[in-house]
């Protein structure tokens, strides 16, 4: 059951410590399962954890979690090489598609390799709901910070650009994130874009921004973009409690 539309919520958050699990299921992405519509049978929600190299700690985290929520869990992997035969085929059968951090210059590297953008595409266009943290928020824009390279931060700009913007996370809790989008956008390097703080996430439907969401109290999300002198003017966005 697609989505009616094209949909991605890109966060800084999604997941929350766990009691019997070393992660639960945070609101944002309980929100994303929602928009997906799915009724009257578990919800099928695949994991990514490209960025995180497919980490074996990772899947297992994921499937107790999809254990914990009822939900019928899959997962792609690319390392030693993919789990399923055909990726988009996988991703087409799915309610929604919920993408790890990590290092996202590793992610799109990886994923440029093994089409994995196409079948994203494809997933995205059929109404599939795509959703991720840090760099599986990333991901979706034309690109944003990253960490990928060393501790200090540097720019990526080739996102799968489903989204005309650029994308910042963690922009609350991690020193260089919040100066650095501000000055690549600032500088014409990066497109305008959203960013959010750790527990924010942006939804959107096609290429429309339509509503900033929280699951952490004060947590927000801003629009960044380019003055008329040249300098980057931030908007905190209302941004509504999932809570």
């Amino acid at each position: 059951m697609p989505a009616d539309r094209p949909t991605i919520l890109a966060t800084s958050g999604g997941i929350d410590y766990g009691t019997r699990t070393k992660w639960s299921v945070g609101p944002l992405t309980h929100h994303a399962v929602e928009l997906s519509g799915v009724t009257g049978r578990a919800p099928r929600v695949c994991y990514l954890g490209t960025a995180g190299g497919d980490s074996a700690e990772g899947i297992r985290n994921f499937y107790d979690m999809t254990v914990e929520e009822g939900w019928h869990g899959s997962h792609v992997q690319l390392f030693s090489m993919p789990n399923v035969a055909d990726i988009t085929a996988h991703l087409l059968a799915q309610d929604v598609v919920w993408v790890f951090g990590g290092s996202v210059a590793g992610l799109l590297a990886m994923w440029e390799l093994h089409g994995v953008g196409d079948a994203m595409r494809a997933a995205w266009e059929a109404g599939v709901v795509l959703t991720g943290v840090s760099a599986g928020s990333i991901c979706w824009h034309q690109g944003g910070t990253t960490d990928s390279f060393g501790p200090d931060l540097r720019p990526i700009t080739n996102g799968l650009g489903f989204l005309p913007y650029s994308n910042g996370v963690h922009y609350d809790s991690e020193e260089q994130r919040r100066p650095l989008f501000q000055s690549l956008i600032a500088s014409g390097d990066l497109p305008a874009g959203y960013a959010t703080d750790d527990g924010a996430g942006v939804l959107y439907h096609d290429t429309e921004m339509v509503e900033a969401l929280s699951e952490r109290d004060g947590a927000l999300a801003y629009f960044v973009e380019r003055g008329p002198d040249g300098t980057a003017v931030e908007t905190a966005l209302e941004t509504r409690s999932l809570r």
